[in-house]
């Protein structure tokens, strides 16, 4: 201290230093970013903070108005000091204030036990330096409430015409941060009024913070703004879409600027240092007011582990100073937090809960069409697509968007998962349940995909449901027998179901010249039909199946026929058909004809006289085969599965008085 000058004095209580000062701030970049906010306040235009691994020591710079020593002991030096109150905004360079409790200056006293502090104004200087462990003993021996001298600092370089200086030393709670980089990073997260566009540059080890320092625009798949963010639009270069919602803050009594987003994987909001970019941060003044609004919001779907953004509501801080008005403060004496109690907060969250819910929904959708066109680059995958039905196909593209929604990142475990769902869907088709997959939420989609895990349950699934269709058409053939249906209806039903006859018997496609020829050939043998034969016949069908040329010849369940009158048809069926394969250069091709009678032919109650007959037709490649035969040897091949259906019917029984099960009323 020279000559009269009055000394630099610090009044304050010790309970106040501990919890205003030491431990009100956690970590090195939320201490910055008090000193970096003064410095805004101070209208620099350039802030520079060094920092010196090897030294221990942390240098922040500035080149505002500075202070000179009166401003020092009536503003720095004053805890509490009311800056908007004695320092009406905005500024000079038409700044709206950040700092408003001056409480600040206290968080260097969280991260190191030494701070210096030089600054210059209208041509005077002041320097002087302040240890922890001197005000600690000072105040103490005053009772917890008194004034600390800090110590004159002689030698100061006094280099700067006009700004602030302070060297933290002595550092402390510096293991999160690993390198200036790091740094760079998290002061970076914690304004929005960095750059050429506000005239405030922040460097760090002479390298400027910028935006894109943020390190999570370049991430961002699906964007929605609020505002004038035509910078953040420029930033997040891989979106994929954007939306401006500017017009669904209209209306409110406090304003809107920012973003909200969502990454395509959700592993990206957890960066390298292990920081959780999954939050959604507010601004007031250029300033983190919270780092995290999400927390807010219990009910969240999958759509929020994607999350992440950035909203400016300046309207929760708009005291300037000055006249008799003055909003209440709305953040919480940490400065981490906003009240909650506070009506503009609850507005911002009711609006921010509607955000969310639009942009759940349109994440769903948007994020389903990034899913599918990203399962259809796997030319498997798109080969599937291509072979389903149109109405088949848009359900599976809607199934392989939904599932792309499941928070996996992994390629390999993804590329299972589509696997996974694949055979899901097929489960659920063979089971001609697709409807439900419109039922399945996102929470659930993980369950829903262990439905099936592996080919087997698809294969066990069909051949369900074949077995079921088998078992269906033999009860309606049967009724068809018993009520002697129309000669048509019978015909028809079993052409369309070749197996009652033989299991392995389909039709083979691409026969079609040969069915012509041989329904030319039928006519030619009725011509030589007698008129009774005639009118007892229901209709003769040919087809090709399971390697041989198969000819029906029905008869009405109730009409009695002689067997002299097969052999003579069946002799010619043969015969025709012989010399159509001889023209075809197939003759060697095999034969069946297959007469299907409902009653026995006349003599057929003599054993000797049914084995003569049937080795008389074997020689024309013909038999018989009786309805009620028919239907016996169908029951009897899939008896096994009639009988595991009975078990497994009783077991849906049991399962279903479980889910009816209700408990008697307590007495």
């Amino acid at each position: 201290m020279m000559g009269n000058e009055t000394p630099f004095k610090l009044r304050i209580d010790l309970s106040v230093l501990e919890h205003l000062g030491i431990n009100l701030y956690s970590n090195v970049p939320s201490v910055l970013s008090e000193i970096v906010a003064n410095s805004w306040d101070a209208d620099a235009t350039e802030v520079r903070i060094d920092w010196d691994l090897e030294e221990d020591r942390i240098v922040i710079q500035d080149d505002g108005i500075g202070m000179t020593r009166e401003d020092v002991n009536a503003r720095f030096l004053t805890v509490g000091y009311q800056r908007r109150s004695e320092q009406p905004g905005p500024t000079a360079r038409k700044r709206r204030p950040m700092g408003r409790k001056g409480i600040g200056k206290l968080s260097v006293f969280s991260i190191a036990d030494s701070a210096q502090i030089e600054t210059s104004k209208d041509g005077t200087h002041s320097a002087f330096r302040m240890h922890l462990k001197a005000i600690r003993e000072k105040i103490s021996k005053e009772g917890g409430n008194g004034t600390y001298e800090p110590e004159e600092v002689r030698d100061a370089r006094f280099d700067l015409k006009h700004g602030t200086r302070i060297t933290l030393s002595e550092l402390r709670r510096r293991q999160t941060i690993k390198t200036p980089r790091d740094l760079r990073k998290r002061v970076a997260r914690r304004f929005s009024i960095l750059g050429a566009a506000y005239d405030f540059h922040v460097f760090i080890n002479n390298e400027e913070v910028v935006p894109a320092d943020r390190g999570y625009y370049d991430k961002i798949q699906f964007l929605w703004t609020y505002g004038d963010s035509l910078n953040v639009r420029d930033l997040c270069k891989s979106r994929k879409s954007d939306e401006d919602r500017t017009d669904t803050a209209r209306g409110m009594d406090i304003s809107v600027i920012g973003w909200l987003g969502t990454v395509a994987e959700s592993k990206q909001l957890k960066d390298e240092d292990g920081d959780n970019l999954n939050r959604i941060a507010i601004f007031v003044r250029g300033k983190m007011a919270q780092e995290n609004m999400l927390d807010d919001f219990s009910e969240r779907g999958v759509y929020a582990n994607y999350l992440i953004g950035e909203l400016r509501f300046d309207d929760l801080d708009t005291y300037d100073g000055g006249g008799t008005s003055c909003d209440e403060d709305a953040a919480t004496s940490s400065r981490q937090r906003i009240v909650e109690d506070d009506p503009r907060y609850q507005e911002l969250r009711r609006f921010l809960g509607n955000e969310l819910k639009y942009i759940q929904n349109r994440w769903k959708e948007l994020r389903s069409k990034a899913g599918t066109q990203k399962a259809l680059e796997i030319p498997t995958v798109k080969e599937w697509m291509d072979a389903l039905k149109p109405p088949t196909r848009k359900k599976a593209e809607k199934w392989l968007g939904k599932i792309n929604r499941i928070d996996i990142d992994d390629l390999e475990e993804h590329k299972h998962l589509i696997k996974q769902s694949m055979i899901a869907f097929e489960f659920l088709r063979v089971n001609e349940k697709l409807d439900a997959l419109d039922s399945i939420h996102d929470e659930n989609l993980s369950v829903v995909l262990n439905i099936s895990q592996d080919m087997d349950n698809i294969e066990a699934s069909l051949y369900s449901q074949i077995i079921r269709q088998r078992l269906g058409v033999i009860e309606a053939f049967q009724k068809k027998i018993e009520e002697n249906e129309l000669e048509k209806l019978i015909q028809r039903y079993l052409f369309d179901h070749l197996w009652l006859i033989d299991p392995s018997w389909e039709r083979v496609e691409g026969t079609e010249i040969m069915e012509r020829s041989v329904k030319k050939l039928f006519l030619e043998v009725d011509n030589n039909l007698p008129k009774n034969v005639l009118e007892g016949r229901l209709d003769i069908k040919y087809r090709k199946s399971a390697g041989q040329h198969v000819i029906l010849e029905l008869k009405r369940p109730d009409r009695r026929i002689k067997i002299s009158e097969l052999s003579d048809q069946v002799s010619r069926y043969r015969e025709g058909m012989r010399a159509l394969l001889d023209d075809t250069n197939t003759p060697h091709e095999p034969i069946e004809i297959i007469v299907l009678l409902g009653k026995k032919p006349g003599g057929w109650d003599s054993t000797d006289k049914r084995n003569r007959d049937v080795t008389s037709l074997s020689a024309y490649d013909a038999r018989v085969v009786f309805y009620e035969e028919l239907l016996h040897n169908a029951r009897k091949v899939y008896r096994e599965f009639l009988e595991r259906r009975k078990q497994i019917d009783k077991f849906a029984k049991l399962i279903q008085d479980i889910d009816d099960y209700a408990p008697p009323p307590s007495s």
